[in-house]
């Protein structure tokens, strides 16, 4: 039935200083941008490693959306990483927190959180 995960779309309450944190900061290629002048609103298409997307839309106004790890609704965005070490420490060099290390007690897989510039959790696993 699927093919694959196509895109996951996220709204931001500051498109430059997002469009800065994934692109520059988290260094995911940029496929395209453009400004929608009907709806005030840019539209920035990421590349993930593996073919994957993430959409990033700004638009005026948007309302607050609760996004704590255990809020019911999308839980985070997890991206995987060969060795969490060099990944945090580039994190933390841009002055981005990074939770503690974690054991994932099913896999065993080590992981870890930080936060994009809205607050949404976004995990880094190990594999």
């Amino acid at each position: 039935m699927f093919k694959a995960f196509h895109h996951v779309a996220i709204i931001c309450s500051d498109y430059q200083r997002s469009k800065y944190f994934y692109h520059q900061l988290l260094g995911l290629e940029i496929i395209h941008e453009h400004y929608r002048h009907e709806r005030d609103s840019y539209k920035l298409d990421l590349a993930l490693p593996g073919g994957g997307q993430i959409e990033l839309f700004s638009f005026p106004n948007p309302p607050a959306r609760v996004s704590h790890p255990e809020a019911s609704g999308l839980r985070h965005l997890a991206f995987s990483v060969h060795s969490l070490e060099p990944v945090i420490a580039h994190l933390e060099a841009n002055n981005i927190a990074v939770e503690a290390v974690r054991i994932d007690p099913i896999t065993n897989q080590r992981f870890t959180f930080f936060k994009d510039p809205d607050d949404l959790p976004l995990e880094l696993y190990e594999a």
